[in-house]
């Protein structure tokens, strides 16, 4: 059974009309003990049909380890949105379905088309990173509010190579729900220092992402 109904199929490659250049998503997946690997996989199965410049890359997670290390992909189910020839960073960790599949649809035509759509002043500011960022964002299928977290963490990331950008679903990975002591979403934890909740505007998601930056270097 199709997990995209007609309406949507037709909706998205609508979307998938405004691509400019071709994109690569990279999958890391298994069949045994993963919480929704077999329907993260059937979802971009379906979406990658939608448009002739998507392309599906698909590993397994334990065979394929070579290429879960040079992805720097450490849990499944893994959705990397790149270009054939840059990795910019965006990782979706679990199954980007409900409102976050309006993220994936955003990145796929952010990375096609080449451009951020962060303020210039957000641009010049991430510009000055110097160390590596790791930005999780933790979230929910069901939370409206998400999309606007992850959206700027995945922007932040298309501007820095120095940044990696992660959306993580909480309810498939428990263990780091506690880790990071999540108690309501979003929730952002930038390099185990800063942590906030809620969708923040995007000036003030750019001052936590250089104050964690800032601690790198002082530490």
């Amino acid at each position: 059974m199709a997990l995209l109904q007609e309406s949507d199929r037709q909706q998205t490659r609508q979307r998938l009309e405004a691509m400019r250049d071709p994109v690569v998503l990279v999958h890391f997946t298994q069949e045994l003990e993963c919480l929704y690997c077999r329907e993260t996989r059937q979802l971009l199965e379906e979406l990658a049909e939608l448009s002739d410049k998507l392309t599906l890359e698909k590993y397994n997670f334990q065979i394929n380890s070579e290429e879960a290390k040079t992805y720097a992909v450490d849990k499944i189910p893994a959705t990397i949105v790149k270009t054939a020839r840059k990795d910019f960073g965006i990782r979706y960790y679990g199954i980007p379905s409900g409102y976050e599949f309006a993220s994936l649809l955003e990145d796929i035509l952010m990375v096609s088309n080449g451009d951020s759509g962060l303020t210039e002043e957000s641009r010049s500011l991430i510009a000055g990173i110097q160390r590596p960022v790791h930005i999780q964002v933790f979230v929910t299928p069901t939370c409206p509010y998400c999309p606007i977290a992850v959206r700027l963490a995945h922007q932040i990331a298309m501007e820095s190579a120095y940044v990696q950008a992660d959306m993580i679903e909480s309810t498939e990975f428990p263990h780091l729900a506690q880790k990071y002591e999540v108690m309501g979403v979003p929730k952002t934890v930038i390099n185990e220092t800063v942590t906030f909740e809620g969708a923040v505007p995007e000036d003030m998601f750019v001052r936590h992402v250089l104050d964690a930056a800032k601690m790198v270097v002082n530490g």
